[in-house]
């Protein structure tokens, strides 16, 4: 059974092919790498989509738990979130399929967060379930929407959901840095989903830049710093990280890491010379590299038979590896 976390494979690769393609306006780099990995994190999307969807039809059970874990119930909230970044990479070139798929992901996370963070409000949560995978409802869920809406041509609309992800960012983010402070340390097969602190600052550049227009200020400035900090402290905290081994939860980096990039190349594409833009090419490359590196550990997991761990727990939290919380 796919659990619902593999859909962090589509949503970096199509992060890295938007890279690709905004990386075409400032250097000499074949646009068709990056139309290829749009196309291939689009089509692997539909499938994990149409997966997801049978295993409510013939694995209700299974999908009803994966649902309700405090930890992994969020990852579904990705569905709508990468098919609203599907609709950013397809829509230059299928229009009326890049709107559809707005309309899909902007549904689906809406419904999804107000669900989800409605049940989080009840309380009743062990501090361990308390993880950065919090942000995928409505940060990603909000950032992401608001980047699709900008580029689709509704950047009013854009704006609005940039400030609902935006502020619930902000709120999430002290909760998480609250537990990691004074909780328990988490688990080995855990601590892969701490790339997800990536994601929010550099989707929020993008999303600002997308729904604003324009260019270099002390704001993007600011978001593009904290997300280096964020990838300093991830590659401080690698031997740690590391003890998780061979999982495909190392897609948790993969947001972020094409994200952090793509905002300093749209600084650049629009005139920056300074900081970001001077950043852009090792931005990138480390992009480039985390991901190839992710992308060939969970094929060679896949020809081991070991891509799925189990038909009931996703890989990002075995069974055994949370405790306690009651319904999330």
């Amino acid at each position: 059974m796919i659990p619902a976390s593999f859909f962090g494979m589509p949503l970096g690769l199509l992060a890295l092919g938007i890279a690709w393609r905004n990386a075409t306006k400032i250097w000499d780099v074949p646009p068709q790498i990056g139309l290829f990995l749009i196309w291939l994190g689009a089509v692997l999307w539909a499938v994990l989509f149409l997966a997801y969807i049978a295993k409510w039809i013939w694995r209700s059970r299974a999908a009803k738990t994966e649902f309700e874990h405090p930890v992994q119930c969020c990852f579904v909230g990705l569905a709508g979130v990468v098919a609203s970044l599907a609709s950013i990479g397809l829509a230059p070139y299928v229009p009326d399929l890049g709107l559809g798929l707005l309309f899909l992901g902007a549904a689906w996370t809406l419904v999804f967060g107000f669900y989800r963070t409605g049940r989080l409000w009840m309380g009743d949560r062990s501090p361990e379930t308390t993880t950065p995978v919090l942000y995928l409802p409505t940060v990603a869920g909000g950032l992401v929407t608001g980047s699709a809406c900008a580029v689709l041509g509704h950047p009013d609309w854009g704006q609005l959901a940039f400030g609902g992800g935006f502020f619930a960012w902000l709120a999430i983010e002290s909760v998480i840095l609250h537990r990691l402070y004074t909780a328990p340390m988490m688990p080995a097969a855990m601590r892969p989903i701490l790339g997800i602190q990536l994601a929010p600052p550099s989707v929020a550049a993008v999303a600002y830049l997308n729904v604003g227009g324009g260019g270099r200020d002390l704001f993007v400035y600011a978001l593009i710093g904290y997300a280096i900090l964020q990838a300093l402290i991830l590659l401080r905290l690698w031997p740690w990280l590391r003890q998780a081994g061979a999982t495909p939860a190392w897609w948790a980096f993969s947001f972020g890491a094409a994200a952090l990039p793509t905002a300093a190349i749209i600084l650049a594409a629009r005139g920056d010379t300074g900081p970001a833009a001077v950043l852009a090419p090792w931005l990138f490359a480390a992009g480039n590299l985390v991901i190839i590196a992710i992308a060939i550990m969970t094929l060679w997991l896949m020809f081991t038979g070991r891509l799925v761990a189990a038909p009931a727990a996703a890989p990002l939290a075995p069974a055994g590896a949370i405790t306690g919380g009651g319904k999330p």
